[in-house]
């Protein structure tokens, strides 16, 4: 039990009725419908609060959801296309997560190069990684990654090569962070996010997330390991 009378079920039927909302149609559920299964606006603010504290949402200060992983309900400069959907990815890992997870062929995934402002796109499917030699840079590292999540997943951005992110390091005073080319990225995202829309999804406890890192070659003081 979370608080009161609310039940863990309850709780995970939430969860399941936004990330299917998100899933489908790309947006939240209605609210309306949301108070009507917590049966009150104090309750589903108790249940995103938990879901909050669990990981499955993050909530800004108001108590609004920003992100679901790997979907995000507002612009954090990726937007992920399939040939009816329109989805917000919350940075380049979850854009590049997204069609394995929902089960599509193949995506759009879309951005700008943070440094030279250069539209960047790719089609994305589950097959194979896109080709390009553009780079993912991520910023913060793991051990910090909860620590702001918004801020973090603002800086998992994709660039045209290395010369962009040794200029937006450069002209933002930002240290190194950690650098992948697209394949990389790929295998990271493909699986991370495996189970998420099914009932009673548990997040990867530390030791199966080591091995998974570890098996898709992110290694090293940056990961934890």
């Amino acid at each position: 039990m979370i608080e009161g009378e609310i039940s863990d079920d309850l709780v995970e039927d939430v969860r399941l009725c936004i990330y299917d909302s998100l899933r489908r149609h790309g947006r939240l559920p209605d609210t309306d419908r949301l108070i009507e299964m917590a049966r009150s606006t104090v309750r589903l603010a108790d249940i995103l609060r938990a879901l909050h504290k669990l990981r499955h949402v993050v909530l800004d200060r108001a108590g609004n959801i920003v992100l679901a992983h790997p979907f995000a309900t507002r612009s954090f400069g990726f937007s992920v296309m399939s040939t009816d959907t329109l989805w917000w990815g919350g940075c380049a890992w979850d854009s590049f997560a997204l069609p394995h997870l929902i089960g599509v062929d193949d995506v759009l995934v879309a951005t700008r190069c943070p440094a030279c402002d250069r539209a960047l796109s790719w089609v994305v499917g589950r097959a194979l990684p896109p080709d390009g030699r553009e780079i993912a840079h991520f910023l913060v590292p793991a051990a910090r990654m909860w620590d702001d999540v918004v801020e973090t997943c603002s800086n998992q951005l994709l660039f045209c090569g290395h010369e962009c992110v040794d200029r937006w390091l450069a002209h933002h005073q930002h240290p190194e962070g950690y650098r992948m080319p697209l394949e990389t990225l790929w295998n990271f995202a493909a699986h991370w996010y495996d189970g998420r829309l099914e009932r009673g999804y548990r997040r990867r406890d530390p030791t199966d997330a080591a091995n998974y890192l570890g098996s898709v070659g992110l290694t090293g003081p940056f990961w934890g390991l």
